[in-house]
């Protein structure tokens, strides 16, 4: 009879907690959202609908005509423009050995970026055995079963339960096709390098695999992978950041805020890997696109696009994490992933 009382007790502490947590949540999305700062309100509503599981709560606080008004503030405009192979020297670097970790501060993100002078040594690598398995591997274990340097996550996958095994979209390594099934994947793109070792943004959306598998030959891709430029929430994904020197014109933030991961390229060839953190890590909400534009800016890029973020932004570097997953479980590693851009060894 003491056991039933102990057991009712917790039961009763627990549901207590979680009840008073819910409140609190709610109270401070309601401060949010009608507090005195219209511009935390926006960031609030953009960044929860980018979330996987919680874009619901901001249907619980606000109409959708005012939502729909803050996304429309808040978005990219539509960016046509292709690379120009010509604006890129990838043989006028001359340091090929140089590599480089710099950290960045935000207002609402800290950041850390790989710096590679030498673009050859960008590749990708992914599980791929001659078949995808249901379960993939932590960014640590791709970067040291490829003897690499580094690494930072890579694109689309199937990401339920954290088994990221199976990718989605298009993966492309050592100019093999791996994966390829655009089908019903709106706004998808393909992100990598040429056998050039040019950094390569190109739109797949309405392709299907036959028409894909021509532009991967006729393009001469050696490695790349996928991510969309929409998904069903308008602004919940984008591509283009700077194509050809031009930033992308973005009204407000562009999105909301969240770990990020880029990927950019300056004129000489050096590629820029970028990875920042933010759903509450380390106190940050996380970047906008109008931040990573601003930053590939600041460091030169000529073309750079946003890859595959959220929860699977990490980065691995020198024998140890720099930028890991944001749950708090994998606090110190990453989720498992089927793919990764690695820098290899010198």
């Amino acid at each position: 009879m003491k056991f039933v009382k102990i057991i009712a007790k917790t039961f009763s502490f627990i549901g207590i907690f979680l009840v008073f947590l819910l409140v609190t949540v709610y109270g401070m999305g309601l401060i949010f959202c009608y507090g005195p700062s219209k511009h935390a309100r926006n960031l609030f509503v953009t960044t929860m609908l980018e979330t996987g599981q919680m874009k619901f709560v901001v249907g619980l606080l606000l109409p959708n005509n005012t939502v729909q008004e803050i996304v429309n503030s808040n978005s990219m405009q539509s960016f046509e423009e292709e690379i120009d192979n010509s604006l890129i020297n990838t043989e006028g670097n001359i340091d090929k050995n140089g590599i480089e970790l710099v950290e960045i501060p935000g207002s609402t993100y800290s950041a850390k970026m790989i710096i590679v002078n030498d673009p050859a040594r960008v590749k990708l690598a992914t599980i791929y055995d001659g078949s995808w398995k249901e379960v993939g591997i932590t960014l640590d274990k791709l970067v040291n079963d490829n003897d690499a340097f580094a690494g930072v996550n890579g694109g689309l996958y199937v990401s339920n339960g954290n088994k990221g095994g199976k990718p989605l979209g298009l993966v492309v390594r050592d100019s093999v096709i791996e994966y390829n099934n655009p089908s019903g994947i709106r706004g998808l793109y393909l992100i990598g390098f040429n056998e050039d070792n040019i950094l390569k943004i190109i739109d797949l959306d309405g392709k299907n695999a036959q028409e894909v598998a021509e532009i991967i030959k006729s393009e001469k891709i050696r490695d790349a992978v996928a991510f969309q430029e929409e998904a069903s929430d308008a602004n919940n994904h984008f591509v283009k950041l700077i194509i050809n020197g031009e930033a992308r014109e973005v009204n407000g933030n562009g999105s909301g805020a969240n770990p990020r991961t880029a990927i950019g390229q300056r004129a000489d060839g050096t590629v820029l890997l970028l990875v920042t953190d933010g759903r509450g890590a380390n106190g940050h909400l996380g970047a906008t696109a109008a931040d990573l534009i601003e930053v590939m800016q600041e460091y030169g890029a000529v073309n750079a696009a946003n890859i595959d973020g959220g929860s699977s932004s990490s980065m691995y570097y020198d024998g140890k994490y720099e930028m890991t997953s944001v749950t708090l479980y994998y606090s110190n590693t990453s989720w498992r992933l089927p793919t990764g851009f690695i820098v290899e060894k010198r």
